[in-house]
């Protein structure tokens, strides 16, 4: 088993929901959190309650970056402009994603389709990118990319967001064939429905959809996902788990779900 005392996690979508979840999980096990996300606010929220509930001793204990995977030249200066204490990243969780919309594919819309990708593909393989080399030259690394049972099985409406991890899937594989020989390791977390903001984003805020989506079943939670992380990341050296599907006992496959009627 791997401690994970004093090591630096660098976590991407870190705000709210999976993301969060797994900064206070890492924080409690004694790592140092590089927290990214697009709302400032929510992390400096997130890192003061971190502080209060004595999860990490000091606030120097996290480096918070507004950041927009998206934005690939944003990527490139951020990370290569961390201090010296924050450069040796031992944990990249590439969990910034979404999806937009759920329309047929000859209806879509074409900003929903390009938020998708640019996020849940370009976004992550810039973080890959531009932090896994340091990974290479130091001998020691893990990435964890979040992926979801939409990247094995399309739903109807669901087509470009399955795409886009069908691609992180694929991602995740060929990455780990090109760091064979090396110690770095490779995960991918696959998760059925989770109650997160996920359908909120979907259906572009509209509260009552987002709540049908889980009616009548209990869904993962984001802490249910980043205790799967946490497990995948602390395994000992010699041991890889590639791939991880994960989904409530209520559900079977991407569409297969159990709803009780009460």
């Amino acid at each position: 088993m791997i401690y994970i005392q004093n090591q630096i996690v660098f976590i991407t979508g870190a705000s709210s929901g999976i993301g969060a979840s797994c900064a206070k999980l890492f924080a409690g096990g004694g790592a140092k959190l590089i927290l990214a996300a697009r709302r400032l606010d929510r992390l400096d929220r997130l890192a003061k309650e971190l502080v209060e509930t004595r999860l990490i001793a000091s606030i120097d204990d996290i480096y918070l970056l507004e950041l927009d995977v998206r934005d690939r030249s944003q990527v490139e200066s951020v990370v290569t402009a961390l201090p010296d204490a924050w450069k040796a990243i031992d944990i990249l969780i590439n969990n910034a994603g979404l999806s937009r919309g759920l329309d047929k594919l000859h209806e879509g819309n074409f900003q929903d389709w390009e938020e998708m990708i640019d996020t849940n593909v370009k976004g992550l393989l810039y973080m890959t990118r531009y932090i896994v080399p340091g990974m290479v030259s130091r001998g020691r690394g893990h990435v964890v990319n979040i992926g979801s049972i939409a990247g094995r099985q399309t739903y109807p409406k669901g087509n470009v967001y399955c795409a886009s991890k069908a691609a992180v899937r694929a991602i995740s594989e060929g990455l780990k064939q090109d760091l064979l020989g090396t110690p770095i390791r490779v995960t991918e977390i696959e998760p059925g429905l989770v109650e997160t903001e996920f359908s909120n984003v979907r259906f572009h805020g509209d509260a009552e959809k987002a709540k049908n989506v889980y009616q009548g079943l209990t869904p993962l939670t984001p802490d249910d996902v980043a205790d799967v992380v946490y497990f995948c990341v602390t395994r000992s050296p010699h041991v890889n788990i590639s791939e991880v599907l994960l989904v409530p006992t209520d559900q079977a496959g991407a569409t297969l779900v159990h709803r009780s009627q009460n």
